[in-house]
């Protein structure tokens, strides 16, 4: 039975919207006969297609799928008490999962799902200017290049996250094609990488603020560059190819500049800011079944602002905010950590009521098991604090992520010389802090692992970072995560529902 349902699973398209300015239609059907008729007919296939983005098919399934896959495996985060009512999260945080877990299948499906609507809608577009309403070229190739990308952005997190996947690159017609043997891993990169070079030369370099959210050229480097530097350390004895590949990509994301704001880009308050090269839209509707919202808030705040206690900033990250002191321009530590966690800290206690008009005294104790929580993703104000959701926008491609690859690029080639501008840039924008100091490459390797931190925390990347710096077993024990291994839990393992539905897989 489980088989025939997952394999079901990979026809039905339930059409969401993914951004509230796509168009809705009345009971989809996605028959060949019925559905591909016009650009409408498109748009709400892709509308589906960016619906899956990051497990957002649900108010809580962003936050208990997403962040629970891939936050919970970081050492910048510590459990908190709620997530002992939920055995399954522990076990990833705990890493004692097996394939049987609900939160790495869900993963699995739900990437395949936003596989499946962009294959859809690669095969509906043909359909369309085949027939009685075609779309003119401009159109027909946003949309085809949206399609690509997404399709290479599901295989991409599925990478990241498994050591081999299935290459899903057909317009599903019979039962016979969900059967499909593993790929290796080269092959899944390759793949990932052709789509998303294909998709880059036809996107457009920018959007309407209609359009925010949909996907550009920018886009389609970035993730390029991040795929190639990827594969660069993966692939030891191709890492100069890759890293140049890495390099070029990167230089074709062009139209951005850092935002000097950085708690505004995860408040709420500045929506697809000029920093934002990808972001998940949430706007709080919820109309045509459609969920523009998240309990994010909830998940990141402490007791004490109405948070529910899954995940409480680690020791680590609280020593790393701390590293370097009060040297910024401001006279307090770099100004990133006032925007990513509220903590002990005289900034949060000068008088200024900085914490929703609190101070740090009025609400936490210092000694207190609970005496720090994350900030990002948590609204503006109190009175959205409150709300039962929320619709602060999730960016997960921001340009100083590309400034520094560029960064790790250039280092890794030999030139840190080159590399230290653009991490002085990042760190004076953001963090209002003074040039980094020295100039090997142990030394810039060491300050791009810092502003790393810096910048991403609770933004989903450490996992990734430290295992392509090799590092994951080192900072996972330091953490104090003693079940890791990383010959066992660098990737998590293939869901049983996939070996039991697949006959392809052994």
């Amino acid at each position: 039975m489980k088989k025939y349902i997952y394999i079901t699973s990979l026809f039905c398209a339930t059409l969401l919207g993914g951004c509230d300015n796509f168009l809705t239609v009345e009971s989809p059907d996605f028959s060949t006969d019925k559905f591909w008729r016009d650009s409408v007919d498109v748009e709400s296939g892709l509308s589906a297609a960016y619906a899956q983005l990051d497990n957002r098919c649900g108010t809580y399934n962003f936050s208990e799928i997403k962040f629970v896959i891939e936050t919970f495996r970081e050492d910048i985060m510590e459990k908190g008490s709620d997530v002992n009512k939920y055995p399954e999260w522990g076990q990833i945080y705990d890493f004692t999962y097996n394939n049987e877990n609900s939160r790495i299948k869900e993963y699995w499906m739900n990437c395949y799902n936003g596989i499946n609507y962009t294959n859809n809608v690669l095969f509906g577009i043909n359909k369309v200017q085949a027939g009685d309403h075609p779309m003119d070229q401009e159109k027909y190739n946003s949309v085809e290049g949206e399609a690509l990308f997404l399709r290479a952005y599901y295989h991409m997190k599925l990478l990241l996250n498994w050591e081999k996947i299935i290459i899903r690159d057909e317009y599903l017609t019979s039962e016979e094609q969900t059967h499909k043997a593993l790929s290796t891993r080269e092959a899944g990169w390759e793949f990932v990488c052709s789509e998303l070079a294909a998709a880059s030369k036809i996107l457009p370099l920018t959007r309407p603020s209609l359009h925010a959210g949909r996907v550009t050229s920018g886009a389609a480097y970035a993730y390029l560059g991040w795929a190639y530097l990827t594969r660069a350390y993966e692939q030891p004895e191709n890492k100069t190819e890759y890293l140049a590949k890495a390099e070029e990509a990167l230089e074709q994301v062009k139209g951005y500049t850092l935002e000097k704001d950085f708690l505004s880009m995860f408040n709420g308050t500045n929506k697809n800011c000029k920093e934002s090269i990808f972001e998940i839209q949430f706007t709080g509707n919820t109309s045509d079944g459609a969920y523009h919202q998240h309990v994010m808030h909830y998940w990141v705040a402490a007791p004490v602002l109405r948070g529910w206690d899954e995940i409480r900033p680690s020791e680590m990250i609280l020593n790393e905010y701390r590293k370097e002191g009060r040297i910024a321009t401001t006279g307090n530590l770099d100004s990133r950590a006032y925007a990513s966690m509220f903590f002990d800290d005289p900034y949060f206690n000068d008088g200024n009521e900085r914490i929703y008009g609190f101070e740090y005294t009025d609400l936490f104790d210092a000694n207190d098991e609970i005496n720090r929580c994350f900030r990002k993703y948590m609204p503006d104000d109190m009175q959205k604090l409150k709300q039962s959701n929320t619709s602060t926008n999730v960016p997960i491609m921001r340009y100083a992520n590309v400034l520094l690859m560029q960064a790790e690029i250039y280092n890794e080639q030999g030139y840190p010389e080159k590399a230290i501008p653009l991490i002085n840039e990042v760190r004076r924008v953001h963090g209002d802090m003074p040039d980094m100091s020295g100039e090997s490459y142990e030394v810039v390797k060491a300050q791009i692992e810092h502003e790393r931190l810096m910048e991403f925390a609770v933004e989903n990347f450490r996992f990734y970072d430290l295992r392509r710096w090799g590092k994951l077993d080192e900072a996972l024990h330091l953490a104090g995560r003693k079940n890791f291994s990383a010959e066992k839990h660098a990737f998590l393992p293939l869901p049983l529902m996939e070996i039991q539905s697949n006959n392809k897989i052994d």
